[in-house]
């Protein structure tokens, strides 16, 4: 009983996730925007780069590398887009400026994806361009299942100019078997999550022990073939079973990378770096924190109690 209330939970906030009035009303309305974000700070790295910075230098100082994404999607307009474009590479800049163990993340439809490929294409270009020269890896992540097709094809057709681009890939997608075969052909890093988006029943695979051996078998194709990857992922059986693979393989160092969301059992990455693997922090910051603040209760719905007490403390 109890696990079928813990699913409906998770099943409504994602779709809670993907109102975009509620997201609007909440943006617009001053007083719910201040009250909600206390249950946001725990997860972002705050409303501006400035903010995350500081974060991200206090993470780099305890040897953890850091990502950072400017939260948003679905832009609506070419200005949006190209406005989007200038923040990533903005923290490009700042990551070389003030010399930064981290890496760059985003949407592809926050960079106008969802309005022109050719206008995506020359934003990402700009953006991989900018980090190139500085060494700076830029992660595409992953979005819903409508356009899984059009962020490969960009993926596919940037790394061909750019050799610092990266790929997620959603392990619970039935596709991802063939998507994978494809993907592992490139040079580029391939960031493995489990997937977070609400889909079809016959185009995914529910959480369960058929989901981690999924993921786990990717994981084992990446660290066989000694292709560069991130395990991106908090669940601690699958981080101490890539453990083991990665000492099964003798896996060099430079080629993985355990990754963990900000603000979410951190403790466990904590342990993985002191035991001397590699690790990272994913940090995103913006005032878009409305669907990933959703998406990350609906991980474990009980957090909806941490939730109420960050608001009324």
């Amino acid at each position: 009983m109890e696990k079928d209330l813990l699913l409906m939970g998770a099943n409504a906030l994602r779709k809670a996730a993907l109102n975009e009035h509620a997201k609007e009303y909440i943006l617009s309305n001053e007083v719910l925007f201040k009250t909600i974000k206390k249950a946001a700070d725990r997860f972002i790295g705050g409303e501006t780069l400035e903010e995350t910075i500081t974060k991200v230098k206090e993470q780099n100082k305890q040897a953890f590398k850091c990502s950072m994404e400017f939260m948003g999607e679905n832009t609506l307009t070419e200005q949006e887009a190209i406005n989007a474009t200038n923040e990533f590479i903005r923290i490009a800049q700042e990551i070389k400026t003030q010399q930064l163990n981290s890496t760059v993340s985003l949407d592809l439809s926050h960079i106008g994806l969802s309005i022109s490929k050719d206008l995506c294409f020359n934003n990402l270009s700009l953006i991989c361009q900018e980090a190139e020269q500085k060494n700076i890896e830029v992660t595409i992540s992953a979005e819903n299942i409508e356009i899984t097709d059009a962020v490969i094809d960009m993926y596919k057709l940037a790394s061909q100019t750019f050799s610092n681009t990266s790929i997620t890939l959603q392990a619970y997608l039935h596709r991802s078997k063939d998507d994978f075969e494809d993907l592992i052909q490139q040079n580029g890093r391939i960031r493995m999550v489990k997937g977070a988006f609400e889909t079809p029943k016959d185009v995914s695979i529910a959480r369960g022990a058929e989901l981690d051996e999924r993921y786990l078998y990717y994981v084992d194709q990446l660290l066989s073939r000694n292709h560069i990857c991130a395990i991106a992922t908090h669940h601690d059986l699958i981080q101490k079973e890539v453990v083991a693979l990665v000492n099964h393989y003798k896996t060099s160092k430079d080629l993985y990378e355990f990754e963990s969301l900000y603000g979410i059992q951190n403790q466990q990455l904590i342990a993985l770096k002191e035991q001397g693997y590699p690790t990272k922090l994913y940090f995103v910051y913006g005032k878009e924190w409305y669907l990933y603040l959703c998406n990350r209760i609906a991980e474990y719905p009980l957090n909806i109690f941490q939730a109420l007490d960050d608001i009324v403390n």
